[in-house]
């Protein structure tokens, strides 16, 4: 398989301004005096201008945060190249995405809508999906315990660990009625079998709440697998839009950069990024894109944010408390943490249906392809990524 470069150029400082020069995009960025209030960062206030130039072809997409202008003919030079525009909140929330020619691998985007509305199959693969992530949690929680030098926190994520092997011990109990099969496979270390014994009218709601379980349990006890700042990053619970606390802004924002990643690898695979199994469908919501990522969630985003914390690289200096109770990244913040994710998807891992070690960067391509190949029937069952 080709190596798939995945070159993504983030714009983070309002007011830059992108046009073309032939094959190349030709970025403006504002220069602000360093004590200048966000609010006054406009064009009128810019001290100097920083430019760069970088050639399409070495770009896979486009992510523009905040206030800043893709020019027409540079839209235009991206969509030719088959690069991706994507629109951001300043603070990581998705708006919109901008493509050329829209995909046409109807055939398969037609089973995938078919398959989204086919109640048992879309409860076998929501119940791969949850699989996947409930144990790439208890991954992560394992290794924090081994980690730990505290005794009572060592027991507490064990007793985690332990009660997320009985949520995985239910899922496998969900019985898919009316299936082909006594229930879908799964990566050997997805402990699975197709033993059934519960019968449920709506299969996909009982997989859900035993996700939103799962879920309770791991970020209950998240907290305890940061071993520096943990006053200043204290995790209570889960709270989006906006976060309410540091290490909530932290992982959203990871979320976010995890959530872009998906969207472009189910699109270059031909799916709909917006038509899902395990997340509900809304208006503007790229449900199988959240559906993808949450195999990715435990040991890519929050890791990498376990990581920046437990190496002090990111600190409450990073961090403004608006008014209200929000929690919102600095652009310093924003920028170091898109380059360590960055850097994180250079790194290799193998992959255990392939066989190969592969970049973390290429996952989310080829977890889509396997989507893709379930949809089609090319294999039974979808298997998610659990890194060994």
């Amino acid at each position: 398989m080709a190596d798939i470069q995945q070159n993504t150029l983030y714009i983070t400082t309002p007011g830059t301004y992108v046009a073309r020069d032939h094959l190349t995009l030709q970025v403006e960025v504002p220069v602000y005096p360093d004590d200048l209030p966000p609010e006054e960062r406009t064009r009128e206030n810019v001290s100097s201008w920083r430019k760069l130039s970088i050639p399409i072809h070495h770009l896979e997409s486009l992510c523009v945060f905040g206030a800043s202008t893709v020019s027409p003919p540079a839209l235009d030079l991206c969509w030719e190249h088959g690069v991706a525009v994507n629109y951001l909140s300043l603070f990581g929330r998705f708006q919109g995405r901008m493509t050329g020619v829209a995909d046409t691998s109807v055939t398969l985007r037609r089973t995938q809508f078919r398959v989204a509305d086919d109640r048992v199959k879309c409860a076998a693969i929501a119940r791969q999906i949850v699989a996947g992530k409930i144990q790439n949690s208890r991954n992560s929680l394992l290794r924090a315990a081994r980690e730990t030098d505290s005794l009572d926190d060592r027991a507490r994520l064990e007793q985690a660990t332990d009660m997320l092997a009985r949520q995985i011990d239910h899922l496998r109990s969900v019985q898919i009625a009316g299936a082909s099969d006594p229930g879908p496979s799964a990566p050997s270390s997805v402990p699975i079998s197709e033993d059934t014994n519960i019968t449920d009218c709506r299969p996909v709601d009982t997989v859900r709440g035993i996700e939103g379980m799962a879920s309770s349990l791991y970020f209950g006890v998240l907290s305890l697998a940061l071993k520096q700042q943990r006053d200043h990053f204290a995790f209570g619970t889960r709270s989006r839009r906006p976060p309410r606390d540091p290490i909530n802004c932290l992982l959203s924002f990871l979320y976010a950069l995890v959530r872009h990643d998906c969207i472009a690898a189910l699109t270059s695979a031909g799916l709909d990024p917006f038509v899902g199994f395990l997340h509900v469908d809304r208006p503007n919501r790229p449900s199988l894109a959240l559906d993808l990522m949450e195999e990715f969630r435990p040991w890519l985003a929050d890791r990498l944010a376990l990581t920046l914390v437990n190496r002090q690289q990111v600190g409450p200096e990073h961090f403004h408390h608006r008014e209200g109770g929000a929690v919102e990244f600095t652009e310093k913040g924003r920028k170091l943490v898109i380059t360590a994710y960055q850097q994180r998807k250079q790194e290799s891992l193998n992959h255990p249906l392939l066989d190969q070690t592969l970049r973390i960067a290429r996952m989310p391509f080829i977890q889509a392809r396997v989507l893709a190949r379930h949809l089609r029937g090319d294999i039974p069952d979808y298997v998610p990524f659990v890194p060994k």
